[in-house]
């Protein structure tokens, strides 16, 4: 039987990695987290002092990357590389390539786990149009701000509310806005509510996914 594909997509702070990572644990399933695809890249940038705006240099970079790897680090969470990666997000060559290694990583491991979860912005939207599964993770953005707000404190980052606020809006309004794979609710997408209290979230989704593999094996 071949692996169940769950989707995760919603804007920045809505929970997605968290859930993600739920998943995984709760049923044993790969994850792959396209936004740490995106930290990569841009961390590779801004080490090499790459131009985003010089279109040979990005080509250059597209040629010689490769295959992206999951290994993830603190210095991929850091507010400048978070920047970077927003504003590349919105390359298609970049978007195209993030892609392709998404779907390499699914292809390699879809006989060795029985589901995958994949969390982004696009992902069932655009990547996974065939997903069994298309979860659209819609919170609060107040919650979503004071969430991003600890994380960034509890990282030991000196910031203030009214800066994660901003770039809270300022994030939304390029994904929801971008010419290239903007934020929206996929198709067949089931909704879910991440603005209680996570334990609530974990429940709902639970029982979806146990439903599918219920449905799979009859």
């Amino acid at each position: 039987m071949k692996s169940l594909i769950i989707t995760i997509d919603g804007p920045a702070a809505s929970g997605k990695g968290t859930i993600a990572r739920y998943i995984k644990k709760e049923f044993d399933f790969f994850h792959i987290d396209s936004g740490l695809l995106y930290r990569k890249i841009a961390k590779i940038i801004l080490d090499k002092k790459i131009n985003i705006k010089n279109t040979k240099e990005i080509n250059i970079l597209i040629k010689n990357i490769g295959d992206i790897k999951l290994s993830n680090s603190k210095l991929l969470r850091s507010p400048v590389v978070s920047k970077v990666s927003s504003e590349i997000a919105r390359i298609k060559k970049i978007r195209n390539l993030v892609n392709m290694n998404q779907k390499k990583l699914v292809r390699n491991n879809k006989e060795k786990f029985r589901g995958i979860v994949i969390d982004g912005r696009d992902i069932g939207s655009v990547v996974f149009k065939d997903a069994e599964i298309k979860l659209y993770i819609d919170t609060n953005k107040k919650i979503r701000v004071k969430r991003r707000f600890k994380e960034l404190i509890d990282r030991g980052e000196r910031t203030i509310y009214s800066s994660v606020l901003k770039n809270i809006k300022l994030r939304d309004e390029k994904d929801k806005k971008r010419k290239n794979s903007p934020l929206t609710i996929p198709k067949g997408g089931i909704i879910i509510d991440n603005s209680c209290k996570l334990n609530q979230t974990k429940k709902t989704i639970q029982k979806i996914i146990n439903q599918k593999l219920i449905n799979r094996i009859k």
